[in-house]
């Protein structure tokens, strides 16, 4: 049962490394495409979510307005955590070659190797990493539809949102696992297969990186900070030497 925790503290131990000497310079792109991406999202969506939940408040005839205290705290989490999921997606999608040269450079430091790539490595893995989060994209587009189909349907619903959650927390751990296991050329397939052997630790990661997306500022510095912890994830669970 460690596991369903542990998530959660290599998150804060990837915060902790962002401050590391040598780490801090590979955290500049990602953090900076996060706070542009991260900051429009939430100038948008400050007035639409209310505007939306004053909507649905309306829909619900009066011998039915309990149930708002229900549906509107499952709409709002449901909502706000696609949108900062699917801004998530972009984001990365946008700093895939720079959080691959991140997860290397803290693999480095926490195993006491030497660093051997470069910007050279950054372009030359560009196009790789593009297929890489676009096939993680495909795979979320193909399983997130249907959960959001069972969301339209009244009591359902309920039970399709956590799903949802689950569904979520899975694909955050995914999202970032790839970048330290891809620097070991061991792509999608395998990278889930792995993960299937420890969900507890899966779930636990993602639902503390989907619980940072939705806190402001913290938010910022969530990406190379998840980078960071699932990092520390595949150098500590396989057994690398760490560091002295």
């Amino acid at each position: 049962m460690k596991d369903a925790v542990a998530g959660a503290g290599y998150l804060l131990q990837g915060f902790s490394l962002l401050r590391t000497r040598g780490i801090r310079r590979f955290v500049v792109a990602p953090l900076l495409i996060n706070v542009l991406l991260f900051g429009g999202l939430i100038w948008w969506a400050y007035g639409w979510v209310g505007d939306a939940s004053v909507y649905l408040g309306n829909l619900l005839p009066e011998w039915l307005q309990w149930l708002q205290y229900i549906v509107l705290p499952v709409f709002l989490l449901t909502v706000l955590v696609i949108m900062f999921f699917s801004f998530s997606i972009l984001a990365n999608l946008l700093a895939a070659p720079f959080n691959g040269l991140l997860a290397e450079a803290v693999e480095c430091h926490l195993t006491g190797r030497t660093l051997d790539s470069g910007w050279r490595q950054v372009l030359a893995d560009v196009v790789p990493s593009l297929w890489s989060e676009l096939r993680k994209l495909l795979y979320f587009a193909l399983r997130a539809l249907p959960l959001l189909v069972l969301m339209l349907v009244p009591v359902v619903n309920v039970a399709a949102s956590l799903l949802w959650l689950l569904f979520g927390a899975w694909m955050m751990t995914v999202q970032y696992i790839d970048y330290p296991m891809a620097n070991h050329r061991l792509f999608f397939v395998e990278q889930r297969s792995r993960l299937r052997q420890r969900p507890l630790l899966a779930w636990s990661f993602g639902g503390a990186v989907m619980l940072c997306t939705m806190v402001p500022l913290v938010n910022f510095f969530v990406m190379p900070a998840a980078v960071a912890g699932a990092t520390a994830i595949w150098v500590r669970e396989n057994g690398l030497t760490p560091q002295r």
